[in-house]
């Protein structure tokens, strides 16, 4: 019986809409939070970009709207594959349903509109929620902003209203970009097409054997020489190297994926064994035919997780650099015989000082230690020849005004201070030491910070603290200055000391002008600048490919319910259907995520190695900062892994 063509209005068909609409949202209901999701963070940074007070906060920060909209059109690239590719799938899920409406009388064009105006219902749903949760979510991230500078936060809820047309207009572009080709597509399909469109699969790719052996060692050839050219510093080897990886990942996966049936047909043994058959007969119809969507999404991975630990590496780089160098309120260094009576008569006038120390780093004439060292480690400072020595006295007063310990040397010692890469180095060290007719055997080793990277700081990555008589006669390196100022140092105040010296003549090079507030304000533009959105672009990543495969994943859910109601009936328990699901699970989105992992984690090792000696340690440790991406990257992973898994649980296994 057909549908009379002139009974299907525009009311009827907007009232269909709005019910498909809320179907879909709830059989979907991963997808939608994602896209809600997604909303949020495009409308959150799209605020900060606007914000007034987040670009004020710094001069640094001049380019963070810059940065910001470049992630951000990364991103709207990705999510707009994400939205194209669901609405795809799910107009190929739903062909039945649609082709129905063609063979009761609608026309394809109003079979087209229907589908148009359900998803544009759901994308316009989900843009409502996300505003408004992105608004949240800005108040976050501007406390987050605020904290770096040390700035107190207000909660002020408000909408931007420009934030809040790019967000829509980056909304629309994306969901009428999917939304065209589907209606395209529907226009053109026939009845045939449509009802049949959700047994259409990627198609096993390489079907013999010996074709699929051959690929799968060239792609393991290509996984290991690309893991190794991108960890290059030359940009033409990197990118020779990123494209062996993407060579890899889609000739691993289409010659794996495709010899799972093969591999199980030829040992008959295993696939009988425990609950092997099912997961078998559940997976192999799925892995068969996901080659290039298997590949696709670990090679979302594999970028989601090097962002990851790239921000990471950034985060630790900057705040071990500024960790050394800004360790005082303020800090002078004054070489080549100059007079640094000009900037004591500025400090004078201008900043108030708690407590303070002139003093003079001496050279010892001898290179033993250092030469100790280059035989021991890497020293980072190669141009250093001489030891640089500091006094008893001075070297107490200076961790009296850094507001370190007191430390008391033994009669007849000399004591290291150095960087903490040079600990182990130093602490066997056992040579003495003369100077000014006195013998020292080597006492302690301490690696607080002391500014002590090279040029007119308190010496270049280790100094050598000896009694006050033994530097009788030692020719003086530099005169230098520390303050423990009653309050920070301004950005004014620093900038005219660095004016002071260029007056001077001193130049950039020989004199060093440093302080906390200053370096802790360039920690907190560089996070901004680098470290968010690199955050933000591997959030994204990581929420787009999961969001796929657990889409994949929820669409067998009446599938495995009549597989499963019916091996409840041929006597199967509970214990073991868990099991099986459970299997499953982990082969499911094991696969993409072991290769990342593989690639991700000794680029990340090499990466955080990259810098000078002594600054990325503690929390900030190559090691720790893998495990870090690591733990990050599967948290939200296991997230969509729970919801999942919760929700086919429930849906599937008879009770």
């Amino acid at each position: 019986m057909c549908w009379p063509r002139w009974g299907v209005t525009s009311v009827t068909l907007s009232k269909l809409s709005l019910r498909n609409a809320r179907r879909q949202a709830k059989d979907y209901l991963v997808y939608f939070v994602t896209v809600v999701l997604a909303a949020a963070l495009l409308y959150s940074f799209n605020a900060l970009t606007f914000s007034r007070e987040i670009n004020t906060l710094s001069q640094s920060m001049k380019t963070l709207p810059l940065m910001i909209a470049m992630a951000t059109v990364v991103v709207v690239c990705v999510f707009g594959w994400l939205v194209a590719y669901a609405t795809k799938f799910m107009l190929l899920r739903r062909g039945r349903e649609l082709g129905t409406y063609l063979l009761i009388g609608l026309e394809n064009r109003q079979v087209a509109r229907l589908f148009f105006l359900e998803n544009l219902a759901v994308g316009g749903c989900a843009l409502a929620l996300g505003t408004a949760l992105g608004g949240l979510l800005y108040q976050a991230f501007r406390a987050m902003a605020l904290a770096l500078f040390k700035l107190p936060y207000h909660f002020s809820f408000g909408f931007s209203l420009p934030a809040l047309a790019l967000t829509a207009a980056c909304f629309s572009l994306i969901y009428l970009y999917a939304l065209r080709r589907s209606r395209k597509y529907i226009r053109k399909a026939k009845i045939h097409d449509l009802i049949y469109s959700d047994r259409v699969n990627e198609g096993v790719v390489i079907q013999t054997g010996k074709k699929r052996r051959w690929v799968f060692g060239v792609s393991i050839a290509l996984g290991v020489v690309g893991t190794l050219l991108i960890m290059a510093r030359d940009l033409t080897v990197a990118t020779a190297g990123a494209g062996c990886l993407i060579l890899f990942l889609f000739g691993f996966f289409l010659s794996f994926a495709s010899g799972v049936p093969a591999y199980f047909d030829k040992r008959p043994a295993r696939k009988y064994r425990g609950v092997t058959l099912l997961v078998f007969r559940s997976l192999t119809a799925k892995l068969a035919t996901m080659g290039v969507l298997m590949a696709t999404i670990s090679m979302v991975l594999t970028a989601t997780l090097i962002s990851e630990g790239t921000g990471l590496v950034f985060r630790g780089l900057f705040e071990g650099r500024a960790a050394n160098v800004g360790c005082f309120d303020l800090y002078l260094g004054v070489g080549d015989g100059r007079d640094p009576a000009v900037y004591l008569d500025y400090i004078h006038e201008n900043i108030p000082v708690e407590q303070s120390l002139e003093y003079q780093v001496y050279l010892s004439g001898g290179h033993g230690v250092r030469d100790y060292i280059e035989s021991h480690t890497v020293y980072y400072y190669f141009n250093f020849v001489q030891e640089p020595v500091l006094r008893w006295s001075d070297y107490a007063s200076l961790r009296a005004v850094a507001g370190y310990r007191t430390v008391e040397p033994e009669e007849g010692q000399y004591l290291f201070h150095c960087m903490t890469y040079l600990e182990e180095v130093l602490k066997d060290y056992r040579e003495p030491l003369t100077l000014g007719g006195v013998t020292l055997r080597p006492g302690g080793v301490y690696t607080e910070h002391l500014s002590q990277s090279g040029g007119t700081t308190n010496g270049r990555g280790y100094i050598l603290v000896v009694p006050d008589e033994a530097v009788e006669g030692l020719e003086v390196h530099h005169w230098a200055y520390a303050a423990k100022t009653v309050r920070p140092v301004t950005r004014e105040q620093f900038y005219d000391l660095w004016d002071i010296n260029e007056r001077t003549g001193s130049g950039l090079a020989s004199n060093a002008i440093t302080t906390r507030a200053q370096e802790e304000a360039e920690v907190a533009s560089q996070t901004a600048l680098f470290v968010f959105p690199l955050y933000y672009l591997a959030l994204s990543l990581t929420m787009t490919a999961a969001t796929i495969l657990t889409i994949q994943q929820l669409s067998e859910t009446q599938r495995y319910r009549g597989q499963f109601a019916l091996l409840k009936k041929l006597g199967m328990g509970r214990k073991e259907m868990l099991k099986a699901l459970r299997t499953q699970f982990a082969i499911y989105y094991a696969l993409p995520a072991i290769p990342p992992v593989l690639i991700g984690a000794p680029f990340i090792l090499h990466l955080a190695h990259a810098p000078e000696p002594g600054v990325m340690v503690g929390a900030s440790s190559p090691a720790v900062i893998v495990c870090t991406a690591l733990a990050v990257f599967f948290l939200i992973y296991a997230v969509y892994i729970l919801l999942a898994y919760t929700s086919l649980k429930r849906n599937v296994l008879p009770a």
